[in-house]
């Protein structure tokens, strides 16, 4: 008899030894964090976030957002203040929540230096030099040599602090631009005291931590800075790391890549910056080698591993879904919730961190993200199927799909209707664009988990009564459909959900764009701009009644976008709209003045409100009828997700009721 073959053991799945301690496979979540913290100490709902990701099985949890002084500090507070010893048993509550799942706990500590993150900071900026980061108003406070051993003494307290609530160790950021960072980089330090050496701060802090901690790990995070003039490139980083290891030895480096604003990659970036530059980083360092950024998949890390890292860390996806670790060790990485990149929910921190696609990550005193279907119809009595039943979900969007999917894991009989062709609604809509693939990567989950279940996808299928009369469940997630707006004249338009569609065609024929956005900088008139680009406009011009371009975006987003955009023949004109067009172009007004004037285009697109869709029908007196997502009001996908996972919670509550 022959015997089966044996799955190989994934590398990703091996311990690995750091220091005396062991962590029990090679998958870190590397520093981040959801803002959770009050005052500058981490609340309830701080610890049982890592709680809930240490039980997914990650080998070393590194948390971030904390500061060592009062002058990295924003406004809000919500970064973690390692230097006050008062909140030692708000951060043993962290420690211990990732500790007590089977995970090594590091803290991460930083010092913004001239990064105000764009908060209004009580404090001057400081840094190793006078010299202004791109993204700041104006230089920063030079330290003097008594200041720099300042910071050297607030590392050393905030890391004492860190180690005695629990932690194993800590990690210091030197990375992003930040102050260590900026004193690494021969661009920013400039000094030419003893900190001219580009070393001697992290060198001094690392001493002065292991006369605290003693041989627990420190870890140094660096990364890749972009650009020719950035002062620390790859090159400057293997030539750096050797010196500091050997000068004040640490336990592991921790490479990434960028700066604010484009450290946390968007859709764009579909594979790890780094992986190519993996074997080149091994042969520089001969300590255990961390790299992260952008990891997603089983076959990146794998390459990774296999060309020398020990680790691979990841941040977002761990947020996306917490049993990441799990699922791909136990060979299911199909069943992974996969992080889009979307940078939305987890970039706002409104009040704290969030994921779009992950409906049960909440704020401060909630279980799950709040959503409440809208409950359109109750049964008013009559014959017909009883509670528990099967489910009819109208909708193959992110929020219908979500529905059946909860419902389908409790076991409920549940069949999806969905008019079009193909599933994902308008998530699958704005992956057509360029750039946006993490939608489609999100609605391939979903269909392939409903699948999975053996739930009836019905497409290209518009229900009648009759065949929904078997249902007294029913949740509408018919989504929402773009108002054309109306603008006399003779040139050829198109709303921007029938742009995405037909761009690759419509451009050749078309070659001048302009875009009517509407006024809130959202991706629809983004979109359409980057996909006339890439189908080979000629030129493309962004006209709106707003103060400028891509204004509703995330600072990521936005930044990003626009290193995309560096050198494309875009215009934007700001303040206008179109009052009407010509053969050949349109006429603009400006909002404030009234002025007209002519610009020359080949087809209009126009963005339009967006309008909820519901199908026209009269549910029967037995027929309980719930709404979810851009049916209700259009909004984000965020939204439609939680509502559509709302929803089959409260069937599921109503079906275990006694009678």
């Amino acid at each position: 008899m022959t015997p089966t073959p044996r799955t190989p053991q994934l590398a990703l799945a091996e311990p690995f030894t750091l220091g005396a301690l062991t962590l029990r496979n090679r998958l870190v979540a590397t520093a981040h964090a959801t803002a959770a913290v009050s005052d500058g100490a981490p609340t309830e709902t701080d610890a049982a976030y890592w709680r809930r990701l240490a039980r997914g099985g990650v080998g070393m949890v590194i948390t971030g957002g904390t500061a060592v002084a009062p002058e990295s500090t924003l406004p809000q507070r919500y970064l973690t203040e390692a230097w006050r010893p008062e909140i030692k048993d708000a951060v043993r509550r962290r420690a211990e929540a990732i500790t007590d799942e089977g995970a090594v706990a590091v803290a991460q500590l930083v010092h913004l230096g001239r990064e105000t993150l764009g908060a209004g900071t009580y404090y001057a900026p400081i840094s190793a030099a006078a010299v202004r980061s791109p993204r700041e108003g104006a230089a920063p406070h030079p330290l003097s040599t008594e200041e720099v051993r300042g910071v050297v003494d607030a590392f050393r307290i905030s890391a004492a602090n860190s180690v005695q609530a629990g932690f194993h160790g800590v990690e210091l950021h030197a990375g992003h631009g930040y102050l260590l960072a900026q004193f690494l980089s021969r661009h920013t330090n400039t000094r030419d005291d003893e900190y001219g050496d580009r070393i001697a701060l992290p060198a001094q802090v690392i001493d002065a931590i292991r006369t605290e901690i003693g041989e627990l790990p420190i870890g140094v995070r660096v990364s890749v800075e972009p650009g020719e003039d950035s002062g620390l490139g790859l090159d400057d980083l293997t030539e750096l790391l050797p010196r500091l290891c050997a000068a004040s030895p640490f336990a592991y480096v921790n490479v990434t890549t960028g700066v604010r604003n484009t450290y946390v990659p968007g859709m764009a970036t579909t594979r790890p910056p780094l992986l190519e530059s993996v074997t080149r980083l091994r042969s520089a360092v001969a300590l255990p080698l961390l790299v992260s950024q952008s990891f997603r998949s089983v076959a990146d890390i794998e390459r990774a591993l296999d060309q020398g890292a020990d680790l691979v860390g990841m941040a977002r996806p761990f947020m996306a879904d917490p049993d990441f670790a799990r699922k791909v060790i136990a060979g299911d990485e199909r069943s992974v919730r996969p992080c889009t990149g979307c940078n939305e929910g987890c970039r706002t921190f409104e009040p704290t961190g969030s994921c779009t696609v992950n409906p049960e990550l909440g704020p401060p005193g909630a279980a799950a993200r709040p959503a409440v279907p809208l409950l359109l119809t109750r049964p008013g009595g009559g014959s017909g199927p009883v509670v528990g039943g099967p489910v009819a979900v109208l909708g193959a969007g992110p929020g219908g799909m979500e529905c059946a999917l909860a419902l389908a894991r409790r076991g409920a009989d549940v069949t999806v209707f969905d008019t079009a062709r193909q599933a994902g609604g308008q998530a699958r809509l704005a992956s057509l664009a360029p750039h946006r693939p993490g939608w489609r990567k999100f609605v391939d989950y979903q269909r392939e988990q409903l699948s999975d279940l053996g739930v009836r996808v019905l497409l290209g299928t518009s229900p009648g009564p009759d065949d929904l009369a078997a249902y007294a469940q029913i949740v509408l997630a018919t989504g929402a459909e773009e108002e054309s707006v109306s603008v006399p004249g003779g040139l050829r338009t198109l709303t921007s959900s029938d742009f995405l569609r037909r761009y690759a065609d419509v451009v050749p024929d078309t070659p001048g764009v302009a875009v009517l956005d509407d006024g809130f900088g959202w991706w629809q008139g983004i979109s359409a701009v980057e996909s006339a680009l890439a189908a080979g406009a000629r030129e493309v011009t962004v006209i709106t009644p707003g103060t400028g371009f891509a204004t509703g975006l995330s600072p990521e987003n936005r930044t990003q976008l626009m290193n995309r955009l560096t050198g494309a023949p875009l215009r934007v004109v700001a303040m206008s709209t179109v009052t009407s067009t010509t053969a050949d172009g349109v006429r603009l007004r400006h909002v404030l003045d009234g002025r007209e004037t002519l610009l020359a285009a080949d087809v209009l697109v126009t963005v339009g409100e967006r309008h909820p869709r519901r199908p026209d029908f009269s549910p029967a007196a037995h027929q309980t009828v719930r709404a979810v997502g851009d049916c209700v009001v259009p909004r984000r996908i965020a939204h439609a997700v939680a509502e559509g996972r709302a929803a089959a919670e409260a069937l599921a509550a109503r079906a275990a009721r006694p009678l």
